[in-house]
């Protein structure tokens, strides 16, 4: 089955966020007062249909299992636009127009929403008019309709002739009509297979970086169409954009995030909204990629950003953009050296030099962030674990700790994302920071997880636990 798309409209603050963000069942669009706050076209996958009850236990199925075919699960994707008619503050209006318009053309069906406790304004106006020589169905949603005095107000808007529904966003009123109404008014011919997804993306890749680095128009590039406003405006994009892709034969999701700012920096509520789900896209994403642009010296902004991924322990690869700027001037092994000076923390993390707006090095690149999300799911078997251990305990032995020797007895993988590895020892305290990092560089240097995060724990042997695998197989 395909995707049904439903783009969500009307004028500016009636709600038409809220109402994504309900249906939902998430805070993923911003929602505020300010008017102009969605800019670009945000979306997520709403199911239409429940899976199917389980049959009672002892219940005589008969004949054979039910199929797919039987009970399929359709799914709505959910548009979030702009406000119509707003004037944008950073004369971006012609921008957001030209997103409402993408959406309104793919749209299968339009949820046209209203505001009771305002009743009909102008702009109402305006925008049923641009609606009616479109031939898909539309729905026109009341919101605010919080009590009976606003019900009865919404009641002016079936002027406008179209299948009306009294919802309220902020008290949740409305909820299963509305469902209703999408699977009555959308037509079967909206949910025929397209070629899109609706499984589980194999990947989901954070774009970070601060302002102006070029993330908006690498992710349109990515979708080889104009899926969010690339601007060279500072703090144009301020949702989290989740934008699927087909690449290579597998559904991704790019999340484009708000350039980040210094913590004093901001300055609006907007700017923390915006900060706050760009810091959820990176606790979100199984590869985050750091935007450098090659033009720009590193900043204070971009060291915080960079502390800030390795505190989430997610693999990161720091990207290079708009190296086509650079590319005659420099040699990309100077503008590395560059990034592995500033970072010294994170020489394991691998560099990648592109040109966002050409999509040249973006097929490796993406390669290069599937190569890290399997290195950090990857299981090492504890033998081998163990025998890397010793091995490195005797080329490097810990120096005594108060006329004690420090012992390992034996590693184990605990988990993955980031690989976890417990090493039980007789005295935790007793390894020094410099030779944790030692242990880390030989697991780094000999094992295939060598890219991405690494969490060491030492963690000292119970009385009772004999397990040896390590200090009595070594040689000193």
């Amino acid at each position: 089955m395909g995707i049904a798309k439903v783009a969500i409209v009307g004028r500016p603050n009636v709600g038409k966020s809220s109402i994504f963000n309900w249906l939902i069942g998430e805070k993923i669009s911003i929602v505020d007062s300010v008017a102009g706050v969605t800019r670009d076209r945000v979306t997520a996958l709403l199911p239409l249909d429940d899976e199917p009850d389980a049959p009672a236990e002892g219940a005589d199925i008969g004949g054979d299992a039910p199929s797919e075919e039987t009970f399929p699960s359709r799914y709505i994707e959910l548009i979030d636009t702009g406000g119509i008619g707003i004037v944008d503050k950073d004369d971006l209006s012609e921008d957001v127009e030209a997103q409402i318009r993408l959406a309104l053309e793919a749209a299968d069906m339009i949820l046209f929403v209203t505001d009771a406790r305002t009743g009909i304004a102008p702009l109402d106006e305006i925008i049923a008019e641009k609606l009616r020589p479109l031939s898909i169905p539309i729905l026109l949603a009341v919101n605010k309709s919080d009590d009976e005095k606003q019900e009865k107000n919404a009641e002016e808007f079936r002027v406008f002739g179209w299948d009306m529904i009294k919802i309220s966003a902020k008290q949740k009123i409305g909820r299963v009509r509305l469902m209703e109404e999408f699977e009555r008014l959308l037509p079967p011919a909206a949910f025929e297979d397209r070629g899109e997804s609706t499984g589980n993306p194999t990947m989901k890749i954070a774009i970070v970086g601060r302002r102006n680095v070029g993330k908006s128009t690498f992710v349109n590039t990515l979708a080889h169409e104009e899926r969010v406003i690339a601007s060279s405006v500072p703090g144009t994009t301020r949702d989290c954009i989740d934008v699927r892709l087909e690449w290579d034969g597998q559904t991704i999701v790019a999340i484009d995030t708000p350039g980040f700012m210094r913590g004093k920096s901001i300055g609006s509520d907007l700017d923390f909204y915006a900060l706050t789900r760009a810091k959820r896209s990176i606790r979100r994403a199984d590869v985050v990629l750091m935007f450098f642009d090659a033009s720009q010296r590193i900043s204070k902004m971009d060291k915080q950003l960079v502390n800030l991924i390795e505190d989430h322990m997610r693999p990161v690869i720091f990207v290079v953009n708009k190296w086509d700027l650079m590319a005659p001037h420099m040699p990309t092994s100077r503008w590395g050296d560059y990034l592995r000076e500033t970072f010294g923390q994170c020489w394991h993390v691998p560099i990648a030099f592109i040109t966002g707006m050409t999509g040249q090095n973006a097929d490796r690149l993406l390669k290069h962030a599937r190569v890290l999300q399997r290195q950090y799911r990857m299981r090492i078997p504890t033998g081998r674990l163990n025998k890397l251990i010793a091995a490195a305990m005797d080329y490097n032995p810990p120096p005594l700790f108060y006329h004690r020797k420090p012992k390992i007895y034996y590693a184990v993988q605990a988990d993955v994302a980031p690989p976890t590895i417990i090493l039980f020892c007789n005295m935790p305290d007793a390894f020094a920071a410099n030779y944790r990092r030692f242990l880390l560089s030989v697991l780094r240097d000999e094992l295939p997880i060598g890219e991405v995060p690494i969490r060491l724990v030492f963690r000292k042997r119970e009385e009772k636990d004999t397990k040896d695998e390590i200090d009595s197989k070594r040689k000193s």
